[in-house]
């Protein structure tokens, strides 16, 4: 049952222009900090996943009916897949943009179940028994990395850690929703006015090295055939069994991220007060979102997912429009083609993204606990501490000993959602049952 809640449902006619522009401006803001993060690292361009994430939210505006608020920004869900597939090498990354535009179909081929056999049929495949310990393992896959980046120059790795904590838990209004953005700013400021005095020499440690700003240009078109698939898919040089491995990786890690994009389409519905899960419907929303992800892949980007800031800048702001997130779209795609602005970005230093890593690969995993905690898993249950188990311990112990099969290696992430799934198929005594209501 929908419930209007106060606020503004028509902006250009109850705002007006002016007011929607600066509200669109603002959700590029709230966006910016987590979906330019996802490129830096993963390696892939920063203009092309701009590009992406504003192609994505205009697909999601329209196949959605102009009914949902939705901003569709890179998902970091998949950060683990791009650290198995590619970690971070260049002639890799078009083996995992191939994964994304896969993963992207797994949600065509769900939202066409669904239509089909109704929700409750098929999410019932994947019980938070299973997506949980999934979610908690792709931060704990991560959490190396991170660190090898934040230890080379732990002095701005703390600080960001202090600036995001201290801006999550004390922060007031707009800034408190951007706790990622402050971080990186403060630190990089220090860092930068440390480079600047001393010569980026002070201590012997890294600061931060302008030296990718030189010879930039202002404009110009995104590097989409360095990051796209197409010349591998068209090229005739492509390792079937690296395509093979990097598409298993991203559609199991696909499977745990329907699940999050079904809360988050509640999240936004109960902000406004309306039922999205009902009209337009999970159908349409997981096109929205699954379509976005593989176009963003075709395109060279990382994968989109529905994002939780814009949600936070929706109910701040009480406008629930889904035209405003239109107007941010647009601002985006024009953003993707200032190619000064990638140069700068590139300037940050490895050990503040070290820093901000260590949050949020965490932040992952205790998303993966509060997906347990709040459906209530049973872990009394032998069953359900045997497929934690399994999953956990495929995850970390594959990830360092990858699982060759012939001409396919699966990575730990690949083989866990694997094991989780078909564990959680075979295992007598199932105690979950998914309930549509249980998301109206």
């Amino acid at each position: 049952m929908e419930k209007k809640v106060d606020g503004v449902y028509d902006g250009f006619k109850e705002l007006g222009t002016g007011k929607m522009i600066v509200l669109g401006l603002q959700h590029v803001f709230a966006m910016f900090g987590a979906t330019v993060l996802v490129p830096i690292l993963t390696g892939l361009s920063i203009s092309v996943t701009l590009f992406c994430a504003g192609i994505g939210t205009i697909w999601f505006y329209f196949i959605t009916k102009k009914k949902i608020p939705i901003f569709l920004g890179s998902s970091f869900a998949f950060l683990g897949a791009f650290a198995s597939v590619a970690n971070g090498e260049l002639a890799k990354i078009p083996y995992a943009t191939l994964g994304v535009v896969c993963a992207g179909l797994l949600y065509v081929v769900l939202a066409a179940l669904i239509a089909i056999f109704g929700p409750k049929k098929i999410m019932r495949l994947f019980p938070p028994v299973v997506t949980g310990p999934i979610i908690v393992l792709i931060g704990l896959i991560l959490s190396a990395s991170a660190i090898n980046n934040a230890q080379t120059n732990w002095i701005l790795a703390i600080l960001a850690i202090v600036v995001i904590v201290c801006t999550n838990l004390f922060g007031k209004g707009m800034i408190k929703i951007i706790p990622v953005l402050m971080g990186i700013i403060v630190s990089y400021v220090v860092g930068a006015l440390i480079s600047l005095v001393s010569g980026n020499a002070l201590f012997g440690l890294p600061w931060v090295d302008f030296s990718t700003l030189a010879g930039s240009k202002i404009i110009s078109v995104p590097p989409f055939a360095t990051y796209s698939p197409l010349p591998l898919l068209f090229g005739g040089a492509m390792d079937g069994g690296m395509a093979a491995n990097a598409i298993i990786t991203f559609v199991v890690v696909a499977v745990a991220a329907m699940v999050e994009h079904i809360g988050d389409i509640c999240a936004i519905g109960a902000t406004c007060g309306k039922n999205f899960i009902a009209d337009p419907g999970l159908t349409r929303t997981l096109l929205g979102d699954g379509i976005g992800t593989s176009l963003a892949g075709l395109f060279g980007g990382p994968a989109n997912t529905t994002y939780s800031e814009n949600t936070g800048v929706v109910a701040l702001t009480k406008v629930y429009d889904p035209k405003v997130m239109l107007i941010a779209a647009c601002f985006t795609i024009i953003l993707s083609f200032i190619s000064i602005f990638e140069a700068f970005i590139q300037t940050i230093p490895a050990s503040i993204i070290g820093g901000i890593s260590m949050v949020l690969y965490g932040m992952i995993s205790a998303t993966g606990i509060r997906t347990i905690v709040e459906n209530k898993v049973d872990f009394k249950n032998m069953r359900n501490i045997l497929i934690a188990a399994l999953i956990l311990v495929c995850g970390l112990g594959f990830n360092t000993y990858p699982l060759v099969l012939g001409p396919i290696q699966l990575g730990g992430l690949a083989v866990a959602a694997l094991v989780g799934i078909i564990a959680n198929a075979v295992l007598p005594g199932k105690d979950y049952e998914f309930k549509l209501e249980d998301y109206e």
